[in-house]
């Protein structure tokens, strides 16, 4: 290669690194110091004496984290210390969600959260995500950020489907004293703003066909660990099949897995119900009977289910040897 060449390909080089490198190390400095005050701030979200603590704390946290976010080209910088704080982006980037909760001293819990957009021009566009959850009998809505069913979101899954995207959000919701809820939402964007739910969860190929859901909850004891999330290899979603253990199905707090599995399957655009995953018999031993879990070692802010705390747990012994 010639000098000439050599010189026209170290400016091109050059030319690409200083495009993608929006965040200045300046504004990446100021976010550092930022981010230790918000985790400061978000562990007496999590662990602040009482509800009044806690809220105080919630209230402190929303401007904080507004205001380091106006940072240009804030997007780029990941706030991995937030430990207390969930922060999910889809396969796209095209956006990222925080999410956490605040207990009350009844044992009720209450979410927040807000969607930051990946805008080209470096400057903050967020919407503010308002938790309607306990306001409303009826979970089968659509609704936009103001009506937002709140959850602490652990996974998001994207599909395309005749040129339009479609997010699926995986949500947990740790809701009282007696009772745990997962749920899954649909997210879109129209007109630029974001809309969640609508009429994605389809029973129709059910033995018994039931309408269909524009979001899906499932309730369970608070002493049951249950697994809900997108399995990339059965490219489906899998859970837990519930029953009741006190023979009361009207009580949503006496369910636990019986180890059976159901699904959601993507087919035009809906998630199809799968009434049963596995159609033979599970191996004894091959998925373990839940166990209930020490409500004290549960990290609220970071769902397992039993399988994924079996595999750090032989993660960590296998660094300790």
């Amino acid at each position: 290669m010639n000098k000439s060449y050599l010189l026209l390909f170290w400016i091109f080089t050059g030319i690409m690194a200083a495009k993608a490198q929006h965040l200045r190390p300046a504004d990446s400095t100021l976010l550092s110091k930022q981010q230790d005050s918000l985790q400061r701030v978000a562990d007496t979200i999590l662990n602040g004496k009482t509800e009044d603590i806690r809220q105080q704390a919630s209230d402190q946290f929303i401007p904080q984290l507004v205001r380091a976010l106006k940072a240009p080209y804030s997007f780029e910088f990941s706030f991995d210390s937030l430990q207390s704080i969930s922060i999910q982006y889809p396969q796209d980037s095209t956006f990222r969600i925080f999410t956490w909760g605040l207990e009350n001293d009844n044992g009720f819990y209450r979410h927040y959260g807000a969607i930051q957009m990946n805008s080209k021009n470096g400057q903050l566009k967020l919407f503010p995500l308002f938790d309607n959850s306990d306001y409303t009998s009826n979970v089968d809505t659509v609704g936009d950020n103001k009506a937002w069913y709140g959850c602490l979101y652990y996974k998001i899954v994207q599909q395309h489907f005749f040129n339009s995207e479609y997010y699926t959000l995986f949500g947990y919701d740790a809701n009282n004293l007696r009772s745990t809820k997962k749920l899954v939402d649909m997210l879109q964007f129209k007109n630029g703003k974001p809309v969640f739910g609508g009429p994605f969860f389809s029973y129709a190929e059910d033995t018994v066909p039931k309408p269909t859901r524009k979001r899906f909850i499932i309730e369970y004891s608070k002493k049951a660990t249950i697994s809900l999330s997108y399995n990339p290899e059965m490219d489906m979603i899998v859970f837990d099949h519930l029953v009741s253990a006190t023979n009361e199905p009207g009580k949503p707090y006496t369910y636990v897995p019986d180890l059976d599995y159901e699904g959601f399957k993507w087919k035009g655009g809906k998630w199809v119900h799968i009434e049963k995953v596995f159609h033979d018999a599970l191996p004894l031993g091959k998925f373990p009977v839940q166990q209930p879990q020490d409500q004290r070692k549960k990290n609220l802010m970071r769902p397992q289910t039993a399988e994924e705390m079996e595999a750090e747990k032989a993660s960590k012994k296998r660094k300790n040897k």
